[in-house]
């Protein structure tokens, strides 16, 4: 039986510029998740794994790989914005760090549309350029970004009824 997934994402004709939304899902860093996402990644910056070496520089404290912070940003803002509903991640406009991230932070986002349009060459998709923000749990802003995705368009009702009609 072939069953439909859930949609939680918006479409793109809900993703209008202006629409803006804080993400109700947080995230609290870890130590082993700091670990193992530079050691997957093979990154072998001593800032990120040697407690001694980053005890001597001006942060006092290993900090959280700046691209598990860019992930976990973007991934948070999955559930609301994009689950079901984009066709492809087009890229990165800017990546911004203005805070350090460490070990027992707690991350929660923000999103605003800040680009829409329609698809010159897909009818069924426009492309969304989103703003995300993360903020710790002292409400300072640790990263920013922009990034736009190619999103699909509300099915129609006959598009509907076809789908409904190959599930059964």
């Amino acid at each position: 039986m072939n069953e439909e997934r859930p949609v939680t994402g918006r479409w793109f004709e809900e993703l209008a510029v202006g629409f803006s939304i804080k993400h109700a899902i947080t995230r609290t860093i870890t130590e082993t998740d700091n670990i193992l996402f530079t050691s997957l990644t093979m990154n072998p910056q001593p800032l990120h794994l040697d407690e001694t070496f980053a005890a001597q520089t001006e942060f006092g404290q290993r900090l959280v790989n700046s691209l598990l912070t860019l992930s976990l940003l973007v991934g948070v803002t999955v559930y609301d914005l994009t689950l079901g509903t984009t066709i492809a991640n087009l890229g990165f406009e800017s990546i911004e760090f203005p805070k350090p991230v460490f070990h027992g932070d707690t991350i929660r986002a923000e999103s605003a549309v800040i680009a829409s349009r329609p698809s010159q060459k897909r009818p069924d998709a426009g492309i969304v350029t989103f703003e995300h923000r993360a903020y710790n749990q002292r409400g300072e802003l640790v990263a920013h970004c922009r990034r736009a995705a190619l999103m699909r368009r509300k099915p129609t009702s006959v598009e509907s009824e076809k789908e409904e009609t190959n599930v059964k």
